[in-house]
């Protein structure tokens, strides 16, 4: 019975001891430049959000009619960030896309973004609670806040072509920019550049 619980032990501590071995890294973690294109799983990544966002952001700015709305209202245009959806067949965080298009966009200095409607409602309470604690000289006003001219919106789409081991991937990224006043479009970009060839190893039995 001794024999056997000590047999026991001794299994139990090579389970274990081989369980560590398994989760230690095989090799050291490489930084690399955060340009640098790397694609492991074919899927979506960071270089294809670099290369959307360069080119849609290019597109609008450049945009005639970005132009005239601006020289229409004697100011920069304002503009508030909507959804991008993701009508894939994968997880994509389109907040990271809409975010770079608004940083890219105010960095430019040819248009100002005010907060989306899901922050408002913190900067509203910060505003409520300095109504009773902050001095009358830095207190900020009530319906004061600067009203949007444009609404941003945007969504994610892929066409998945496969036969056998082999599939294409093709992403569609749409980008519209709407007057909120008279719900008319005033740009449209697309952007249909990010394609991949995946090649899965054959399963032999």
């Amino acid at each position: 019975m001794k024999n056997r619980f000590i047999l026991l032990a001794a299994l139990v501590m090579l389970c274990l001891v081989f369980s560590s071995c398994g989760s230690t890294p095989s090799a050291p973690v490489a930084r690399v430049d955060a340009n640098t294109q790397i694609d492991l799983s074919g899927y979506w990544n960071d270089t294809d959000v670099r290369i959307v966002c360069e080119t849609l952001v290019d597109e609008c700015l450049n945009s005639p009619r970005i132009a005239q709305a601006a020289s229409r209202r004697g100011d920069l245009p304002v503009i508030i960030v909507g959804s991008f959806r993701n009508d894939s067949d994968e997880h994509i965080d389109t907040s990271i896309i809409s975010r770079r298009m608004e940083v890219a966009i105010v960095n430019s200095g040819l248009a100002d973004f005010v907060a989306s409607s899901s922050e408002r409602g913190e900067i509203r309470e910060e505003r409520a609670d300095q109504q009773s604690w902050a001095s009358d000289d830095t207190v900020t006003e009530y319906a004061n806040e600067t009203g949007a001219d444009f609404f941003l919106t945007g969504s994610v789409k892929t066409i998945v072509d496969q036969a056998g081991n082999q599939a294409v991937r093709t992403y569609f990224v749409y980008a519209e920019l709407t007057d909120i006043e008279s719900n008319r479009r005033v740009w449209m970009g697309e952007n249909d550049s990010i394609k991949k060839v995946i090649t899965r190893p054959s399963v032999k039995f």
